[in-house]
């Protein structure tokens, strides 16, 4: 029976003699020799706590120094532990087989335990309750091999009856365990973290002499089998709790490690609860369960705080972070399906709703949502419904009733694996992204309007030119049969009076979209309020009967330095305001008053005043902010007014706004007067300024009505058939007119030999337009280029645009009116013309470049 025991061992060092080597290389041969003379240091210990007259210690303390030392220096240094534990066996007079065998048990028990500990990652630390499940059930598994080994060698070497194996198996196998439970932690606490420090409190001086007093009050005396002294023992394990729970997981090996100690002390020398005559096995079983219960609780508890403490501390850093950072974080819990409840907020969120955390916490978290769209919080709740994540933009509402563009990421969690327990909602304010693309998305409808309006306007001219022109020579027609004539002439005449009458309201119409669609607005230069006022007015005139009558009073104001277009918008803007703040129905009651005027510093002041219901005074000082409108969605975007406000601060100046309820409101556009600079305005804006500055006094000085000079041959070029044919009918009577449809036509007459003493010219036409004409002119007839009149629909190309502003000829803008057409020919026949001709300009009539 002892040749296999003996083959066995030689097998084993064979199969190591390579790892043997490595681990007596270089320090390895100090550990080896160290943790071998530990071991024997502990054996020797525990031999000394064994019953009398038995070799059979509780607690075998050289396993848990095996075990220890495998997993802080390496499983290479098993050699120390296969040597301390034969020699330990041949020290009990034991054959060296038979103490081979011992010792095989004890090294791969050892062995098998540290490569178990490793390969499920155990922390040194033990701070993790499965790091303590894993340590006892390594222990208790690996124990088996060693305690197995070792009663099998013992029986088979015949220092054990085959009858005692099972028993003698089992005070080893516990002896072990409990030998790792306890040795094992307090080596890998004290020396895997030796940088660790205690932290020296009161608690550390009167938790140990708490517990020696207790041990020597409970160990030190001969009391065996007594019930008091049993029920003293219960007074270890709440200071097994108390160092566990207050020190961590070193003051609970510690503290295991001394109660256990202190036990099997008293009880190898007849002392304590614990010792009975049958000491084997009864009293040492119950020993055992005492030690092992102590210890497990303890390194739990200590693992369980030290997770529970982990947790705090990682709680506390995310709540730290999520207070912390910019965005607004929302956490809710689900009380019940559909019904939230908010159980945190950051500061950041509190920032943008306005509100303290005392007012967020323990409310709904939808009671934040103001937005005007239905869709948002049906589309909330189908996710809250369906327990999924959501991106969304929504609206929130301030305590002062401003509305704040969030984007919002809602998120459920799912804490228990399974159902979701709680949503987190962040919110990311898109407030000022939300104005530039509103603004963006304004400025392209304004971009849109004005090309169509331009593009309606040009239209327009071509078929409202000729129909001005026709019906002034129905009416000169109508009119030469004079007083005698029919009454059904006289009629006609009326009728025709009528249609001019309209045709001009058209051309007025027409000039003023063309104003507010100009594309060179961002250009400066000189303005007159008084000029800007009425077309504003024609706009919203139609709009405005049904609700009020308007009421315009005209003072002395300097002329101001911006775009006109600009500065029409805000006067347009205004009325439409005014017009709207009046209910209709009783247009009688009601006015619209604007008045300019200069204030007393000497600023240009319009004022446009209603008497409508007025402005609430919480509303009054939010009226400029963007996006804030107390209109429904059809009426407005909140935009108006602060575009019109941020224009005039462009300008230097500044838009006022007083209102009493129930009184109607007043806005006050106050700008500074231009200053006379060397440099002078714009030449694109200073011809618009003195167009508008001149147009009207034109128009009211009236202008020749036939020509009464000489005959000329008067050349037309037009694309379109009927407006040049309704010149010509206009002209006939007192020019000879050639017609021609395109610009190739008519440089092929001038060609020709043929000539004019008056070149009108549409200044846009497919193929050759009225630009290419002029320069070929000047190359082939330069002396007929001071006779090119201009006749124009709007200059929609930039260079069409600098072409009008710095040529020197004269442009008639459609509609032309026919006296003007009539007084244009006449005065290019005589070599110039009155200046109100030649500044007409933008309001129908001509101007010079």
């Amino acid at each position: 029976m002892s040749r296999p025991g003996t083959t066995g061992g030689v097998t084993i060092q064979a199969r190591h003699q390579a790892r043997v080597a490595a681990a007596l290389q270089g320090g390895g041969l100090v550990e080896v020799i160290a943790l071998a003379g530990v071991y024997l240091a502990a054996a020797r210990a525990g031999l000394s706590l064994a019953a009398e007259g038995s070799h059979i210690s509780a607690v075998w303390l050289p396993s848990g120094v095996a075990l220890g030392g495998l997993l802080l220096w390496g499983v290479s240094r098993w050699p120390a532990v296969l040597l301390g534990a034969w020699t330990v066996a041949l020290a009990l007079d034991v054959s060296p087989l038979v103490g081979l065998g011992v010792a095989a048990g004890a090294t791969l028990e050892a062995v098998l335990g540290a490569l178990l500990l490793r390969r499920v990652a155990c922390s040194r630390e033990l701070h993790r309750v499965r790091d303590v499940v894993w340590l006892g059930g390594g222990a208790a598994l690996c124990a088996l091999l060693g305690s197995g080994l070792g009663s099998l060698s013992l029986v088979l070497g015949g220092l054990v009856p085959h009858a005692q194996w099972a028993a003698s198996a089992w005070l080893w196998w516990m002896s072990n365990l409990l030998g790792m439970v306890l040795v094992t932690p307090p080596l890998l606490l004290l020396f895997g973290s030796w940088r660790a420090r205690w932290n020296w409190t009161w608690e550390t001086w009167v938790l140990p002499a708490t517990m020696v007093a207790v041990c020597v009050g409970v160990f030190a005396f001969p009391q065996p089998g007594s019930g008091q002294a049993h029920a003293l023992t219960f007074l270890l394990f709440p200071l097994s709790a108390w160092a566990a729970l207050r020190c961590g997981p070193r003051g609970a090996a510690l503290s295991s490690l001394f109660i256990a100690l202190a036990a099997i002390a008293g009880t190898a020398r007849g002392l304590g609860p614990f010792y009975t005559v049958d000491l084997l096995p009864r009293g040492l079983v119950v020993l055992q369960l005492f030690i092992g219960i102590t210890s497990l609780t303890g390194l739990l508890l200590a693992a369980a705080r030290a997770e529970r403490r982990e947790a705090v501390e990682m709680l506390e850093l995310l709540a730290t972070t999520v207070r912390a950072v910019h965005e607004g974080v929302l956490i809710c819990e689900v009380r019940e399906p559909g019904v939230l409840n908010t159980v945190f907020v950051n500061e950041a969120l509190c920032a943008l709703v306005g509100r303290r955390r005392e007012e967020l916490v323990g409310t709904a978290p939808g009671a934040l949502l103001a937005s005007p769209d239905v869709s948002e919080p049906r589309q909330l709740e189908d996710a809250l419904r369906e327990e999924r994540s959501l991106r969304a933009e929504v609206v929130l509402q301030r305590p002062d009733g401003t509305r704040v563009w969030s984007e919002m990421q809602l998120s459920p969690v799912r804490a228990n694996g399974e159902a979701v327990t709680h949503f987190v909602a962040t919110h990311r304010d898109v407030t000022a992204t939300k104005e530039l693309q509103a603004r963006l998305v304004a400025a392209e409808r304004v971009a849109a309007v004005g090309t169509l309006a331009a593009g309606v306007g040009h239209e327009i001219n071509n078929p409202l030119a000729y129909l001005a022109l026709n019906l002034e020579a129905a009416q000169r027609s109508l009119a030469a049969e004079g007083a005698g004539a029919p009454a059904g002439v006289r009629d006609a005449l009326g009728s025709v009076r009528g249609a001019q009458e309209g045709a001009e309201r058209i051309r007025l119409i027409v000039r003023d979209l063309r104003v507010f669609s100009r594309e060179e607005s961002p250009e400066h230069g000189l303005v007159d309020l008084n000029a800007l006022v009425p077309p504003a007015v024609r706009v919203v005139l139609h709009a405005l009967r049904p609700r009020a009558r308007l009421v315009e009073s005209f003072g002395k104001v300097p002329r101001v330095l911006g775009s006109e277009a600009r500065l029409g918008q805000v006067l347009l803007n205004l009325l439409v305001n005014a017009m709207q703040a009046i209910p209709e129905g009783d247009p009688g009651r009601h006015e619209v008053r604007v008045r300019t005027r200069t204030d007393a510093t000497g600023h240009a002041c319009v004022e446009v005043e209603d008497t409508g219901g007025g402005i609430p005074p919480d509303v009054l000082p939010r009226i400029f902010d963007p996006f804030f409108t107390t209109k429904g969605n059809e009426e407005g975007t909140g935009l108006g007014l602060a575009i019109c406000h941020q224009i005039i601060r462009a300008h230097g100046g500044e838009l006022r706004v007083h209102s009493v309820p129930g009184q109607g409101a007043t806005f006050t556009l106050l700008l500074p007067p231009a200053t006379v600079r060397s440099a002078g305005p714009s030449p694109v804006m200073a011809s618009s300024s003195r167009q508008a500055a001149r147009g009207a006094e034109a128009e009211e000085a009236g202008l020749p009505a036939s020509s009464c000079g000489r005959r000329g041959r008067v050349l037309i070029v037009d694309d379109e058939p009927r407006l040049a044919q309704s010149m010509r009918l206009l002209l006939e009577p007192f020019h000879d007119v050639v017609i021609v449809t395109d610009g190739e036509a008519a440089l092929a007459r001038v060609g020709q030999g043929e000539s004019f003493d008056v070149v009108l010219c549409d200044l846009q036409m497919p193929g050759m337009d009225g630009i290419a004409v002029y320069r070929r002119l000047v190359a082939q007839a330069p002396a007929l280029v001071s006779r090119l009149v201009f006749i124009s629909g709007g200059a929609s190309s930039p260079e069409g645009r600098v072409f009008v502003e710095t040529v020197a000829n004269r442009v008639l803008e459609k509609p032309v009116r026919p006296d003007v057409l009539l007084a244009t020919v006449e005065a290019t026949l005589a070599g110039g013309g009155p200046p109100e001709v030649a500044a007409r300009g933008a309001v129908g009539g001509a101007r010079r470049g």
